[in-house]
């Protein structure tokens, strides 16, 4: 059986079995559509959780992300990874003890405004459309290349998946369906990574495997080899850290706190029976996150060897080491066709140059060499750890378990982005605070035609991304750390913050975060419509876009506290609620 077929089987297989789910998971009720009528088990919420966070930028862009930045990539294992211990600390179990459908929900009640409530929405809304780009780019490069379709038609099968199983199931639905999706995506992405390397390092333990040594008896290790491989050839060490350790720090920090204060992660902590069971998802969450992320470096490292060395098949000056691009391989063919890989024979040869053009010591070298540029002019990182099992040529039914846990990331971090967009609309704004006396049947209806048209939004900027799946994801992160996330940790912990308080810290969060970003990314990311260019020597202080939202996140707690300790303090009632809050046993339904 040829790849092709195996990954139609693989992805249509995955996709009957999501319809399924949906149909019998179908939500008949306001609560089941929201929170998955509250009755989800710990560790099926750990899991779904897991699959709901695992977005495309997880699972298809950090590898990629890693391959080419290398221990700069860094931050991204550290700061998704740590943002969950925050979760389980500081806000998870007391947001489930007070009982509320969504975020915007609480904020309009802690802080006994709908003002409030709904800065939180447009909060919510600006964070949430922001991070669902980077998904639906995801969705468009995974369905491009197995499909064997354009990316834009790619993005619009998307849109048509997830409008059956989140339409229909809601939350309920969209659970189940993650928990399935999980399972798929986890084997799709730990399994070609086992191969690979005892490929490269005849250790089956990728996480081992990155820091052996190579299996052709050369003694060398996979890491020095890389870096050998890459330098000789122009680029950095893969090793050597780039950036700042300021940014470093703040990318962290943003990557953190943003995590934690990520509305549709939050959510799925309102559908578990009790507060302990709270606590125990989101330990299962981290246990399930982890065998990704400590896999994913490994992946990231031997994908790039592995291009570098189809690419430069022998040492640098021999002609015929260069990879002739008559005989370039099947998998190079294929994602040539969706765009997201090019070449251009710069020099007439006919072989494939790959190397950095702009690095002026190499530069002399590669005209000795006869190079006139780097021929590879397309290399989209977010290909990397799909077409990685083609480039080592496994089995086809590798690469068609890949095809299927790519489009499942894709999709399940899409539909819980959805779903806290499409419930912030009908149950805070039209059902809290529009129409109050809408029916259940009512609420229902406007919530499913609020996700339809979330998905008409989603899918728009997905074909039009400002850039990688990853990139776009971290600036979604900067956003919900300079707007939630202080609101949020406030509401709980500090009795004396007021509405007044909690709204301009939002605003004022939300407001230099989004300025800084669009000052260096383009109004609304439109190209050529930045300020100043996206550059180290053009950001203030040295600060990236990217790590911003820490900074967004300091300015929210400062304006927030002094705003709040010139007006008057919350009502009695309020104050005796946040102490609930945080009491044992004290429960107090809202």
């Amino acid at each position: 059986m040829d790849t092709q077929t195996w990954i139609y089987l693989a992805v249509g297989g995955s996709f009957l079995l999501y319809f399924v789910i949906a149909i019998l998971a179908r939500a008949g009720s306001t609560e089941e559509f929201y929170v998955a009528g509250g009755g989800v088990g710990p560790i099926a919420n750990g899991m779904a959780t897991a699959a709901d966070w695992m977005s495309a930028a997880s699972f298809i862009s950090m590898a990629g992300l890693i391959a080419f930045l290398g221990y700069n990539a860094s931050p991204y294992l550290m700061g998704w990874t740590g943002g969950f211990v925050l979760l389980a600390l500081l806000l998870a179990p007391y947001l489930r003890k007070y009982g509320s459908f969504t975020v915007p929900a609480f904020i309009g009640e802690r802080y006994y405004s709908n003002v409030a409530r709904t800065v939180a929405i447009i909060c919510l809304i600006v964070a949430s459309v922001t991070y669902v780009i980077g998904q639906m780019k995801g969705v468009g490069v995974a369905f491009g290349r197995f499909l064997e379709v354009e990316f834009e038609t790619g993005v619009l099968i998307g849109m048509g998946v997830v409008f059956v199983y989140a339409v229909l199931g809601g939350m309920k639905g969209i659970t189940y369906t993650q928990i399935a999706q999980y399972i798929v995506l986890i084997f799709a992405f730990t399994v070609p990574a086992v191969f690979i390397s005892i490929q490269l390092t005849g250790i089956p333990l990728p996480q081992i495997g990155l820091g052996s040594t190579m299996a052709d008896g050369s003694g060398v290790y996979l890491l020095d080899k890389l870096n050998t491989v890459i330098t000789d050839l122009g680029f950095d060490r893969f090793t050597d850290p780039e950036h700042s350790t300021v940014n470093i720090f703040l990318l962290t920090l943003s990557l953190m706190i943003g995590t934690a204060g990520l509305p549709h992660v939050i959510i799925r902590f309102f559908t578990v029976r009790k507060v302990t069971d709270a606590r125990k998802s989101v330990g299962w969450a981290l246990v399930f996150i982890a065998i990704l992320y400590t896999t994913a470096p490994a992946v990231g490292a031997m994908a790039r060897l592995n291009l570098m060395q189809t690419v430069q098949t022998g040492p640098i000056g021999e002609q015929t080491a260069n990879l002739d691009y008559e005989q370039r391989p099947q998998w190079f063919k294929t994602w040539e066709g969706t765009g997201l890989l090019g070449f251009e024979d710069k020099n007439g040869d006919g072989r494939i140059q790959y190397y950095n053009d702009k690095n002026p010591e190499f530069q002399a070298t590669a005209n000795e060499m006869g190079w006139q540029g780097n021929e590879m002019t397309t290399v989209d990182r977010d290909i990397m750890v799909l077409a990685n099992p083609e480039i080592a040529q496994l089995p086809s039914w590798v690469i068609a378990l890949v095809a299927a846990g790519g489009v499942a990331a894709a999709l399940s971090t899409a539909a819980g982005l959805l779903l806290a967009i499409s419930s912030a609309i009908s149950h805070d704004l039209l059902k809290s605070m529009l129409r109050p006396n809408i029916s259940e049947k009512g609420e229902l209806m406007a919530g499913r035609i609020a996700m339809v048209g979330a998905i008409l939004v989603a899918g728009y900027l997905g074909i039009n991304p400002p850039g990688f799946a990853a990139e776009v994801v971290a600036l979604a992160f900067g956003l919900a750390a300079s707007s939630l996330f202080p609101v949020l940790l406030m509401g709980i912990f500090s009795k004396r913050m007021n509405r007044e308080g909690a709204i301009a810290g939002m605003l004022a969060g939300l407001v230099a975060t989004v300025a800084y970003i669009f000052i260096y990314k383009g109004m609304f990311f439109i190209p050529g419509t930045n300020l100043f260019p996206d550059s180290a020597d053009a950001w203030l202080f040295g600060i990236q876009p990217e790590s911003f939202g820490a900074i967004g996140a300091l300015v929210n707690f400062v304006v927030a506290y002094a705003v709040s300790r010139v007006t008057a303090p919350p009502p009695p009632e309020i104050e005796q609620m946040v102490e609930n809050i945080r009491v044992p046993g004290a429960l107090r339904q809202a």
